[in-house]
């Protein structure tokens, strides 16, 4: 008949296990479907900023030589 210290040991060693279990699920649906999100939002995002940083230089530009123009 098993002790009450070996049931518990058993307890924490299925608890462990199932806790591990959950975690590879974690990390694999992070992996799987996370990660990649991120990646083509983020990059979506940085093309965009990209675009935007563009046009205030083309402004930035066009401001400087409108005053030089006026001089």
């Amino acid at each position: 008949m098993p002790s009450e210290f070996d049931q518990t040991k058993r307890k924490l060693d299925e608890a462990a296990s199932k806790i591990e279990q959950e975690l590879r699920n974690v990390i694999r649906h992070l992996n799987d479907q996370v990660v990649p999100k991120m990646r083509t939002e983020g990059t979506q995002a940085l093309r965009s900023v990209a675009q935007e940083l563009q046009k205030l230089a083309d402004r930035l530009d066009n401001s400087k030589k409108s005053a030089s123009q006026q001089k």
